[in-house]
């Protein structure tokens, strides 16, 4: 049986990825820094849940011993540029060498559309330099990177880059879906910028697929993981509205900002306690459209027909 570690394997991906892992019939290990956070997946037959936190390089080194794969989903959204230099580099980096340090033959890695791994200084955020400083990371470490004085053999890599992911615990349609409950009207920033959602379920099939070998690029691969619809971001909060029946199922009121109002706004709900709802670097990183380039091969090059949002953000939305 293979074994694969899972960072991340707690969140909203890794939930659904840990369920396919275990059907395919692998020996999964999820760490977490806190066993409770794995509530989710513990009770899942033949995954251990190991607390720890990923970001003690020798804690994790140690952890990816004796592992045949790894799956990366660690990211964040929101945060100042060393919180994010802290997660989408500098994990990476201890990743690369704790699988080249263990021969782990293996890594899949969630990154996000917009990032570019061969010129990330040129995207608008920090979210989107970060995950392109990252991938670079990754992409140097599979073509033969180095552990300490020793060279490497390096390692199979896929990079999975997804638009926007729904699903039935996304923070994305039920965000907009609760505010529109109680709002009469929803003021929204970045309303024109467009987006070609994923549904969860297909980018946690992708990366069962990946591990399987589907893909016919060579290693390191980049693949794009995109819905069959572009939809700009107030088209989906409509989608949001009407579908769990906000005014009636009508929807509200959606007036799209100036760029001006925008970023007051971002930067107001920016200094909100907690995570914030939007951020003056999410409002950056929507200077890009999160859309397939066409660069890269997408989910149906792993035999994936991917879903469109409203049949299936019927099902979550409709039952509040």
């Amino acid at each position: 049986m293979k074994k694969i570690i899972v960072l991340g394997g707690t969140g909203f991906v890794g939930t659904h990825l840990c369920e396919k892992l275990v059907r395919e019939g692998w020996q999964v290990t999820v760490p977490t820094r806190r066993t409770i956070n794995a509530k989710a997946v513990m009770h899942l037959p033949g995954l251990t849940v190991q607390q720890l936190d990923v970001h003690d390089e020798a804690a994790l080194t140690r952890a990816v011993d004796g592992h045949d794969a790894l799956v990366n989903l660690v990211a964040i959204l929101h945060g100042t540029q060393a919180a994010f230099e802290h997660v989408h580099v500098a994990l990476p980096q201890k990743i690369a060498h704790a699988c080249l340090i263990n021969g782990v033959g293996q890594v899949v890695h969630i990154s996000a559309l917009g990032a570019d791994s061969l010129q990330p200084a040129l995207a608008p955020s920090m979210y989107l330099r970060t995950k392109g400083e990252g991938e670079a990371v990754l992409v140097q470490a599979a073509m033969g990177g180095s552990a300490g004085d020793t060279a490497q053999a390096g390692f199979d890599l896929s990079i999975l880059r997804p638009s926007v992911m729904f699903g039935a615990e996304d923070k994305f349609l039920n965000l907009f879906a609760r505010l529109q409950k109680v709002l009469p009207l929803m003021p929204l920033a970045g309303a024109a910028a467009r987006f070609q959602p994923v549904w969860v379920q297909d980018v946690a099939m992708a990366v069962v697929r990946c591990l399987a070998g589907a893909s016919t690029q060579p290693s390191p691969r980049v693949i794009e993981a995109f819905g069959p619809e572009v939809l700009t971001l107030k088209q989906l909060v409509q989608i949001a509205a009407q579908l769990s029946g906000a005014g009636g199922g009508m929807g509200r009121l959606v007036i799209p900002l100036p760029a001006w109002a925008g970023r007051l706004q971002a930067t107001i709900m920016g200094m909100a306690p907690g995570a914030p709802l939007m951020s003056l670097d999410n409002l950056e990183s929507m200077k890009v459209d999160n859309v397939a380039t066409g660069k890269h091969p997408g989910l149906d090059s792993l035999g994936i027909t991917a879903s469109a949002v409203r049949p299936i953000a019927r099902q979550y939305l409709g039952r509040r």
